[in-house]
């Protein structure tokens, strides 16, 4: 087991990509924080999943975009665990909306829980991190900084900001052994996904158009994605930081 005795939080935990990083962390010997914010019972469930495969985890209630909440969160970590070695950075918002319409709340809230969030668990977690000269935070982008869409530009100019408070704070931070990476999935099938764009037919639509694009001509999942989440988190990355990884089934490729 590649992270075995490890401490990971995962933020945004309690389904999609989060979920299948939880129990595959626990998988690999992780005990796991589930983070959630409006999906309690998801969240215990992910947690009963990972106690039944016979690992160990909490489910942790937190708004990771509020500093106070945050802290909570590391700070009942630390009370149960003893410390912090890895952060996933997942939780994220995508609201779709014309971007003549969008009101500078709108902008805020996008950016204070897709970026401001991850400043603010790297600032939490790093005391922990340094004094045992060693940590694991890892962010999380998206491909549509890179292909560029219509529909949700405050969604994109946040998931661009995450590929640069990556590389920052691998500066920041590297001298004390810990190292910063980004993920940036692709078109991740997962069970929101329906909901997201609305109706059967654009999901057949999306489908059709993403197995063009792709390299690999089958829709990727979780279960593709989660690998290189357990690389960034264990000693065989630990001489990699800086790095924007896409798990996108080859559609762009930089």
């Amino acid at each position: 087991m590649r992270l075995e005795g490890k401490v990971a939080i995962i933020t945004g935990a309690s389904r999609s990509i989060g979920k299948a990083i939880a129990l595959r962390y626990a998988l690999e010997g992780a005990k796991v924080v589930v983070n959630y914010l409006d999906s309690p019972q998801l969240a215990e469930n992910v947690v009963n999943e990972i106690i039944a495969n016979g690992g160990t985890a909490f489910a942790c209630y937190a708004d990771v975009s509020k500093q106070a909440e945050f802290q909570t969160m590391v700070e009942e970590t630390v009370k149960q665990y003893g410390t912090v070695d890895i952060l996933v950075n997942n939780a994220g918002i995508d609201p779709r909306k014309n971007w003549l319409e969008i009101s500078m709340d709108d902008w805020d809230h996008v950016m204070n829980v897709n970026v401001k969030s991850q400043f603010i668990g790297a600032q939490l977690v790093f005391p922990y991190m340094k004094a045992q000269g060693y940590g694991k935070i890892i962010n999380v982008s998206s491909i549509t900084f890179l292909t560029g869409q219509k529909g949700f530009p405050h969604y994109i100019a946040s998931k661009g900001a995450v590929v640069g408070l990556t590389r920052a704070l691998a500066r920041e931070i590297g001298e004390h052994g810990i190292t910063v990476n980004c993920i940036i999935p692709g078109a991740i099938l997962t069970e929101v996904e329906l909901e997201k764009v609305g109706s059967i037919e654009a999901q057949q639509q999306g489908t059709e158009y993403l197995l063009k694009e792709q390299s690999i001509k089958r829709r990727i999942t979780g279960s593709d994605i989660e690998g290189a989440f357990v690389f960034l988190a264990s000693a065989d990355s630990d001489s990699l930081t800086g790095q924007s990884l896409n798990v996108d089934g080859g559609w762009v490729m930089h």
